[in-house]
């Protein structure tokens, strides 16, 4: 029943760098993949309360309150429960495995009374492979249970000694079908609780002096990474919760960002744009660049610049270009995609889909966003070397080539290539981020043909990717409408921010996409993308409105639009991918793409309130100095 799923936003997340989990405001772990991001799931109730299997710790009765908060600078939830006879808290973490893969995940549930007394009760419903594969259960008295389904295992260790309240157990363990169910009765100053290890390890008793060493070197984790921002601002809080957002959803061991942890979170209730978003593409992680260098985070932006151009050198010279739109977090990109019939998905949005059949699309605009992000990383300290250079070079002779060509475009429609204006433009981005860099570091390169051909991009986007009667950039030549993935166009250089053509394109963006502080990505009515039903506004444009509004001289309205979006935000500062009219998230939770905007938007728009509109160049020398 749909009553039964909990809205997308009432959702925290933890995470160890390599997977992560996500946990309701009721204090049920609803999705967790393992061994990494991309792996099949142990929890997805998420997408089917009946099929996905959950972890649920709550009090026995239904008459309580519920809040969730972070533990300030750090990444480690709280879920507090309060009734009349006392207040539970349930904290859950994940010690961070900063290194190499692993197929050794943990995830600790705290369980405690702060004050009075109060019955608890949890149950594990663990449904290995989405809910594909029936596993054995294994109980080990007095040490916990293993959950083993072929070569996958989780294992339950149960945290601390037996409660006792006098010579009683203050607690029992049941069977609950294909899980288990534990019922328990704390006073204040209990604490118990359950640690979830995968990697085939034993079930055994974990001393609670061992959990709270784990949950001091966590916090001490994130505090010490918090720290390192260089971020004074205005909106410290909401950017510091959005740059932790981006590293939970960063795996260690490649440098490689997740566009979302989730796969299958409708952007419509009920409708089929229901996409797997656990996978890097190009475009949003080149986009971390910006943000990254931005508050100082330059090993992140490193890290995430040499993935990129291993993909470079694992592709330069193939009948396919340069790159892909997106691939797995290894750099492997083996996406095909396929729908779970037997999930009914989340509040009856189907198909479910995992893999992502938009990975062998043309999508041109990765280019300019790729090489926006090597020359960013290359004037910050981190240049290229010989043989990097090299193969930048091979990419940029190919949109030399290829430039011309028509495109799925960056909204990943299915409904036949066109001339998007925004690919086009990119392609001129990339061109001329590689000019640049040529003539900075002295670099050989055919510059004159790189000249030639970005100028011809310029040229062909004024004649046919401006319209007229409409006074605005166009989505594509054959058509009037209007894409919000031009409000990059001045961010990007390609045109002033008041020049009178964009001046006139953002006016006709303010009357047709922009609703309150809410902008919508396009008018799929009007320009069919090949699928059903409708969407909600972007996250991610609202903030390029923001930062496109500040650079035009508007920089009121774009404080208070900017303040008005931090509103939408759920009680944790997380957000999804869109929000809908009523102002709930939408799509999957939550979105690397719209925690990236904020930041740029609140670090430009802040060096703008201070030194003038249009002013934000030196925000990367500053991020970099401090």
């Amino acid at each position: 029943m749909a009553r039964d799923y909990p809205n997308i936003a009432d959702h925290g997340i933890i995470g160890d760098l390599q997977t992560a989990a996500l946990i309701d405001t009721d204090g049920t772990i609803d999705w967790f993949c393992l061994p990494r991001f991309d792996s099949p799931s142990v929890f997805a109730s998420l997408l089917d309360r009946d099929r996905g299997g959950f972890c649920s710790i709550r009090p026995a009765t239904d008459d309580y309150v519920t809040r969730q908060l972070y533990l300030p600078d750090t990444a480690i939830l709280v879920t507090r429960f309060m009734t009349e006879a006392g207040v539970g808290e349930v904290t859950d973490f994940m010690p961070i495995v900063d290194g190499e893969a692993t197929n050794r995940h943990r995830l600790a549930r705290m369980v405690r009374v702060v004050r009075g007394s109060m019955d608890f009760v949890a149950e594990i419903q663990p449904r290995f492979d989405y809910g594909r594969m029936p596993h054995s259960v294994e109980l080990v008295p007095d040490g916990g249970v293993r959950f083993t389904a072929g070569d996958h295992s989780l294992t339950v260790h149960r945290i601390g000694d037996p409660v006792l309240h006098g010579s009683q157990r203050a607690g029992r363990v049941e069977p609950a079908g294909d899980g288990l169910r534990m019922i328990g009765h704390l006073e204040a100053g209990d604490l118990t609780g359950v640690m979830f290890e995968s990697g085939g390890a034993s079930p055994r008793p974990v001393s609670e002096a061992e959990t709270l060493e784990l949950f001091e070197q966590t916090r001490r984790y994130w505090r010490d990474w918090n720290a390192r921002s260089t971020y004074r601002g205005r909106w410290r809080e909401m950017v510091a919760r959005s740059a932790m957002t981006l590293k939970l959803m960063t795996y260690a061991p490649t440098g490689a960002l997740v566009a979302a942890p989730t796969a299958g979170l409708p952007e419509q209730i009920g409708g089929e744009r229901n996409w797997d978003y656990r996978y890097t593409w190009i475009r949003d992680a080149s986009f971390s660049v910006y943000a990254l260098l931005g508050l100082g985070y330059t090993e992140e932006a490193e890290a995430f610049v040499s993935w990129l151009m291993d993909r470079i050198h694992e592709s330069v010279g193939t009948d396919s270009g340069p790159l892909k739109i997106m691939y797995r977090v290894d750099g492997s990109s083996d996406l095909v995609e396929e729908t779970l019939d037997h999930l009914s998905g989340y509040r009856d949005s189907a198909p479910v889909r995992i893999g992502n059949g938009a990975a062998d699309q043309l999508q041109l605009d990765i280019y300019g966003e790729a090489m926006d992000s090597i020359h960013l990383a290359d004037t910050h300290g981190l240049q290229l070397p010989h043989v990097g250079w090299t193969q930048v070079a091979q990419l940029l002779d190919w949109v030399c080539e290829n430039w011309d060509t028509p495109e799925e475009g960056i909204w990943e429609t299915r409904g036949g290539r066109q001339n998007f204006t925004y690919g086009r433009f990119m392609c001129w981005v990339a061109l001329d981020r590689g000019i640049r860099l040529a003539r900075l570091r002295g670099r050989p390169a055919n510059v004159d043909r790189w000249v030639e051909q970005r100028n011809a991009i310029y040229d062909q986007i004024m004649e046919r990717g401006w319209h007229a009667e409409r006074r605005a950039f166009v989505q594509h030549d054959k058509t009037d409408v209007l894409d919000a993935s031009l409000l990059v166009m001045p961010l990007m250089g390609f045109v002033a921010p008041r020049d009178p053509m964009w001046l006139s394109t953002l006016a006709e963006m303010d009357r047709e996409l922009v609703s309150d502080s809410l902008v919508y990505r396009y008018n799929p009515e009007a320009s069919p993308d090949g699928l059903r039903g409708s969407e909600g506004t972007f996250t991610l444009c609202s903030f390029w409105y923001v930062d496109a509004l500040a650079r035009a001289g508007r920089l009121d309205e774009a404080q208070l639009t900017f303040e008005k979006m931090l509103t939408y935000a759920n009680h944790l500062g997380l957000y999804a991918e869109e929000i809908g009219l009523t102002g709930e998230q939408l799509g999957n939770f939550p979105q690397a793409f719209s925690h990236l905007s904020l930041i740029n938007a609140a670090v430009n728009l802040d060096y703008q309130l201070d030194h003038g509109s249009g002013v934000v160049d030196p925000v990367l020398h500053r991020g970099r100095r401090g």
